[in-house]
């Protein structure tokens, strides 16, 4: 039996810490993008969503408590149940495998996957390390950071660091362009944002939308990124401005199986 992506929604991605979302549940994000999603495919009866899978490097804290099935509750009703996933920075890819193969198997129809993901509300590492001491030791590679594997890939395949800011470069101006010509539009949910503080003893608020990509740099160029340090490694490629930064957002798709999308007569886009 074939499987088929029919939807595929996202929130803006926000800078962690300093963006748009640094105070916003990534459940309410995940909430938001599938009800767009849901609202989006009117011929589909929420409650006959066999499953919601979530992918969530970090569950714990705000995205704790089986994340999924509280965004499932939330989304779609108490019928449809939720699963968190955790395969830290693949987890929301992880969730549409998993769809496709419960189709493939013939355990369900119809799926929603993706994931979300606050790394403003949750430390790097958690609220608690506590790696299995015997894992550690005998597995200290286990817990290496992303940096440190990516000067492993770049020493394995020769990547040298002007390619990886040259990538980089080009990665910026093409997200850019991206931006201007509105392409990223169409995919993207738009969330209004509340903020209240306090400031000189005076309650201050204010409300936005937040539709854009915070992490495209238009000013970047060769000269300025090689002014950079290597974070990882001595002489390495890997610096803060060829690395992707830390983000807050939610992703979210629907998979259907070839006999669901001809019965509700959507049309499929992978």
């Amino acid at each position: 039996m074939e499987a088929y992506i029919v939807k595929a929604y996202r929130t803006a991605v926000g800078k962690a810490k300093k963006g748009s979302f640094k105070n916003y549940r990534s459940d309410d994000l995940a909430i938001k993008v599938i009800q767009h999603i849901a609202n989006d495919t009117p011929q589909l009866d929420p409650s006959t969503v066999d499953d919601v899978f979530v992918g969530c490097a970090n569950p714990e804290g705000e995205q704790g408590l089986q994340m999924g099935r509280q965004i499932s509750l939330r989304a779609l009703g108490q019928d449809v149940p939720g699963v968190t996933v955790n395969r830290y920075c693949a987890s929301g890819l992880e969730t549409i495998a998993m769809a496709v193969g419960k189709i493939k198997a013939g355990m369900g129809h119809i799926f929603v996957a993706g994931g979300a993901e606050s790394m403003s509300m949750i430390p790097m590492a958690g609220y608690k390390f506590a790696p299995n001491y015997d894992v550690a030791t005998l597995h200290p590679d286990y817990i290496v950071s992303m940096g440190v594997t990516a000067e492993a890939v770049a020493r394995k395949y020769g990547i040298t660091r002007e390619m990886s800011d040259e990538f980089a470069v080009r990665s910026h101006q093409r997200a850019a362009k991206a931006i201007d010509s509105g392409r990223f539009k169409s995919q993207i949910v738009p969330i209004t944002v509340k903020e209240v503080w306090v400031e000189n003893g005076v309650r201050k608020e204010r409300e936005f939308v937040m539709d854009t990509d915070e992490g495209v740099r238009r000013d970047t160029s060769m000269a300025g990124l090689a002014k950079l340090r290597p974070v990882f490694a001595k002489n390495g490629v890997a610096t803060a401005g060829n690395s992707s930064q830390t983000s807050d957002g939610a992703a979210f798709t629907l998979v259907m199986s070839e006999e669901m999308v001809k019965k509700l007569n959507v049309e499929p886009i992978a």
